[in-house]
């Protein structure tokens, strides 16, 4: 029997390379849901991720990711990823 878990993973952005990074992560695959944090801690996005949604419902996100990229100089990524255990 297959159980499925989830384990998050974090990765520090300067502005710049915000967009890049998540797009690479949704690339990867796997992901459950992704949570943008300021370098004070502070939540700025969550956004909760299904894997029938990612090619339409992704690209508003990007955008807003884009802007948030603008307005935010260093921060943190928060990944939750799918796994699955035998």
């Amino acid at each position: 029997m297959t159980e499925e878990y989830s384990r998050t993973e974090e990765f520090e952005f300067s502005g710049d390379t915000l967009v890049a990074k998540i797009k690479e992560l949704l690339h990867e695959g796997n992901i459950r849901r992704i949570i943008i944090k300021n370098e004070d801690g502070r939540i700025l996005i969550d956004i909760p991720l299904s894997v029938g949604i990612l090619g339409t419902l992704v690209a508003p996100q990007l955008a807003a990711l884009g802007a948030i990229a603008a307005l935010v100089t260093r921060g943190t990524i928060i990944v939750e990823k799918a796994q699955k255990e035998d």
